[in-house]
């Protein structure tokens, strides 16, 4: 897949070859290629795996005072090359975000509030000692890798194009210190839903031995290190028949944190509760996104700690993220206690979710600045 390298002026598709299923199509008229990736493609099951596009975005820097990113390009998806002593490799300085671009049934390509992972990432880039494309060169990055794989953002109501921004010490340092030279990288793929059960309510299993993230630890950033550590606790939880796992903190084993991969409400009556940001907990761009829907639409929402008792005494629990969107849970499960949470009456996690893609897809007025056209 690794061909020419462009220049971040885009190649009509039409002047591009591509390979779609196993044959390789060179085609005179746009249309024509989109056509074509469409109906290569099951949109009705797309679920959430890597789909190789047409396009990635680079940029890279120096880790000197007087370095930074400058203009990056854009190039075939492919394979990159990395000294086996580059500092993501070694010491796993490194950070990934996650956006979607999505399309609308008037038309256009949108992304849903860009700038808010440009500066989640900054904060990361700060704690892991690396440098970091401005907002603006961020948010032109994931514009530009939209763009160019613009033929495989899935039908409006279909899914969206995930996009995952990468920064990572990609230049060699055998000792422990911040690696010579960072690469920041964009790809995407078009996905669907994030879990296997779809829509279906999770089972959660709450995880009292391993833990996701400590105090004064990189929890609270998007750090590649806070993810492969769960790795263990998901697989032991998906043998034992659930979804996923939900994380106590380090220091009290008594307070929910995260989900493997995502943030978590609780609704008792008419009060929305989420864990407080407290350092080891992600500051979601969903999360902050539903607590102000929800405020809206007369929820009373609060930040703060919340006891595995309390949670499973709640009317009604739910996760939240980019990738996973707003996803309602069936059961808790603690300690071989199961608690199975009402799915019959009328769900505030549908209601919140429902008004946040009437956001993004245009159903309702978008007050808030958080949708960005790009086309």
């Amino acid at each position: 897949m690794i061909g020419r390298r462009v220049s971040t002026r885009l190649i009509p598709l039409p002047y591009i070859s591509s390979k779609i299923g196993g044959c390789y199509i060179a085609t005179q008229a746009a249309s024509f290629v989109e056509e074509a990736c469409e109906s290569s493609i099951d949109w009705n099951n797309l679920g959430f795996g890597l789909m190789e596009t047409d396009y990635m975005y680079t940029i890279k820097c120096g880790k000197g005072k007087d370095d930074d990113f400058k203009a990056g390009e854009l190039s075939r998806y492919g394979n990159i090359q990395l000294s086996p002593c580059a500092g993501v490799l070694n010491y796993g300085q490194g950070l990934f975000e996650g956006t979607k671009a999505y399309r609308r049934e008037g038309g256009g390509v949108f992304l849903f509030r860009p700038q808010e992972n440009a500066i989640r990432m900054q904060m990361g880039a700060k704690r892991m000692c690396m440098p970091c494309p401005s907002v603006s060169q961020f948010v032109d990055a994931v514009k530009q890798t939209a763009l160019a794989n613009k033929r495989w953002i899935p039908p409006p109501g279909k899914g969206s194009l995930y996009i995952r921004p990468l920064l990572f010490g990609s230049g060699p340092v055998l000792g422990l210190a911040p690696a010579s030279e960072y690469t920041f990288l964009v790809y995407a793929s078009p996905v669907g839903n994030y879990f296997k059960e779809g829509t279906a309510p999770l089972n959660l299993y709450v995880e009292d031995e391993f833990h996701r993230a400590t105090r004064g630890g990189a929890g609270g950033v998007k750090s590649i290190t806070n993810y492969a550590p769960v790795l263990k606790a998901i697989s032991r939880a998906r043998d034992r028949g659930f979804s996923d796992v939900l994380y106590l903190d380090s220091v009290n084993k008594r307070n929910i944190e995260e989900v493997s991969s995502c943030n978590v409400f609780m609704l008792k009556g008419n009060v929305l509760s989420t864990p407080e940001i407290n350092g080891s907990i992600l500051e979601g761009i969903t999360r902050k996104s539903i607590m102000d829907i929800a405020t809206n639409l007369g929820y009373r929402v609060e930040e703060r700690s919340i006891t595995i008792e309390e949670v499973m005494d709640a009317d009604e629990v739910f996760c939240t993220g980019t990738a996973v969107g707003v996803a309602p849970v069936g059961s808790i499960t603690y300690k071989g206690n199961r608690v199975a949470y009402k799915m019959s009456t009328p769900l505030a996690s549908k209601k919140l979710y429902s008004r946040l893609v009437d956001i993004q897809t245009g159903v309702v007025e978008d007050d808030k600045g958080w949708v960005v056209e790009i086309d």
